[in-house]
């Protein structure tokens, strides 16, 4: 199993960063426009009052892996994404299913916010990810975390961009 930890500044107080962060318009953009999923959307969201609490998405990203591990996923590999908001830890907890090798494939974790000014925040994304497929698994697990660094710090570059253009 592979655990990674990824940090990142984005340019807003953490109040604000959990506002976009949880908005639907951005997500999408985000997925569809910027990383350019093929496939992705909202399938079911709870909330007590205007917090979300629950979130699931499902999504088929565009994967640049090893040919064998393209092979072994398949052309439509996605990829359904359950996550909880704590609100005592400030933490949204994810878990992704694949629709693929579900039973072999698991990969889920953390996402937290700290200040570091009144206009600036550090997410906080830990990662854990596992392949258990004999003779691929090392290989899976490896190309699985660079396409996730890659997404998330896509995925910073594109938030501050987006509050920039979206100011509160």
């Amino acid at each position: 199993m592979k655990k990674i930890t990824l940090k990142h500044e984005i340019n807003c107080s953490v109040e604000r960063f959990w506002k976009v962060f949880f908005d639907d318009s951005f997500n999408t953009s985000l997925f569809k426009d910027e990383l350019k999923f093929p496939e992705y959307s909202i399938l079911d969201v709870k909330k007590d009052g205007d917090q979300v609490t629950r979130r699931v998405i499902r999504g088929r990203p565009t994967m640049n892996m090893p040919k064998p591990v393209m092979k072994l996923l398949g052309d439509s590999f996605g990829y359904e994404e359950e996550g909880t908001w704590d609100a005592s830890k400030g933490a949204w907890h994810f878990k992704m299913k694949p629709n693929t090798l579900a039973d072999k494939l698991n990969n889920f974790g953390t996402v937290t916010c700290e200040k570091i000014s009144d206009d600036k925040c550090r997410r906080i994304a830990e990662i854990s990810m596992e392949a258990k497929v004999f003779g691929l698994g090392g290989v899976i697990e490896s190309s699985t975390e660079k396409e996730m660094r890659d997404g998330w710090d896509k995925s910073a570059v594109y938030m501050n961009k987006w509050l920039a253009q979206h100011p509160e």
